[in-house]
């Protein structure tokens, strides 16, 4: 074939044309904004390392939900920061707690909108780590009780989803049997199945005051150089009833994303974290690229990649974009 006879730019010629012949497209229906909440009232307390993010008490979270809402996010996703902490995590399994709080207000204040809550006990613990420590070691077994708890808790105050983050062995199939056994077999476990462990967590845990007091996650995140054995975790977390399947972080891991997308046939979760949100604002704020731009590039590879879902602080912006 002669070369003139070859040109993709034809299809590149115009908007409308670009438009008609998208292979991806990304949708608001596709966002989940995660939110922090605080004890409290009127309280809206920005965080430092992620700008234009905020901690929310139950009263301000409502007008906020309310705004995702109309703007045709349909879903959130809960970090409860409490008010004491122990050794044990024990605030993380108060029925009254400030999850179940924000989780009864939400629900009552603004029904349509789907509420999922972290089941992790790392913002909870004094020593800031997912699992209950024994001689200076995350125990595993020990801590699913604590898990259990924390998501029926969850699902007693209206929760529509549960999606622990923990990484603990077992931790899909202990809050499965806990549910159902007492009434809840049809909510649904949207599992943090493969969950590295990533230095792009840092400013989440400025947010959360969650950073470990001592060593460090890598027992029981996995290591950012394994995608095989993400593979593995997310098969083991579909045998023991996760619904649907979440990987974290999404930039750094848009390979494991696609391997899982084409084993698995539930839906696929992808987690911008809030230091790819952190990098994204802090380069558009000393003017080195386009921060609109920016939001819906980074938010099309992740949805290329193969998620459904994509739980990003950028929900609202990219909200904004996607209604004009």
């Amino acid at each position: 074939m002669a070369f003139p006879q070859d040109r993709p730019r034809r299809l590149r010629r115009t908007e409308a044309v670009r438009r008609m012949v998208r292979e991806t497209r990304l949708s608001v229906s596709d966002l989940i904004a995660p939110l922090f909440v605080v004890h409290g009232r009127d309280r809206r307390e920005p965080i430092a390392s992620m700008p234009g993010q905020f901690r929310w008490s139950v009263d301000t979270l409502i007008k906020e939900a309310t705004e995702l809402k109309l703007m045709g996010i349909p879903a959130v996703l809960l970090f409860g920061i409490p008010d004491r902490k122990d050794e044990r995590g024990t605030a993380a399994t108060d029925p009254n707690g400030i999850v179940p709080q924000a989780v009864r207000a939400l629900k009552d204040q603004v029904p349509d909108l789907l509420v999922i809550t972290d089941i992790c006990i790392d913002e909870y613990t004094s020593h800031g780590h997912c699992g209950i420590v024994r001689d200076g070691r995350i125990v595993n077994d020990e801590t699913l009780e604590c898990l259990r708890a924390m998501a029926l808790s969850h699902a007693r105050a209206g929760a529509d989803v549960v999606a622990p983050s923990d990484m603990m062995d077992g931790r899909v199939g202990a809050i499965r049997a806990e549910l159902d056994a007492q009434g809840f077999s049809e909510l649904p476990i949207l599992s943090y199945a493969a969950k590295f462990a990533s230095c792009f967590y840092a400013p989440f845990r400025d947010a959360a005051d969650s950073s470990p007091r001592f060593g460090d996650r890598l027992s029981y995140q996995m290591d950012p150089a394994n995608s095989r054995e993400a593979l593995r975790e997310v098969d083991l977390d579909l045998e023991e009833g996760a619904d649907l399947v979440m990987v974290k972080p999404a930039l750094p891991f848009l390979d494991v994303i696609a391997a899982v997308r084409a084993r698995v046939t539930v839906p696929v979760a992808a987690y911008q974290v809030s230091g790819e949100y952190s990098m994204i604002k802090a380069a558009a704020a000393n003017g080195w690229l386009d921060e609109p731009r920016a939001i819906m590039e980074s938010l099309l590879s992740i949805k290329r990649a193969g998620a459904d879902l994509i739980l990003t602080y950028f929900a609202k912006d990219a909200a904004r974009q996607l209604n004009r």
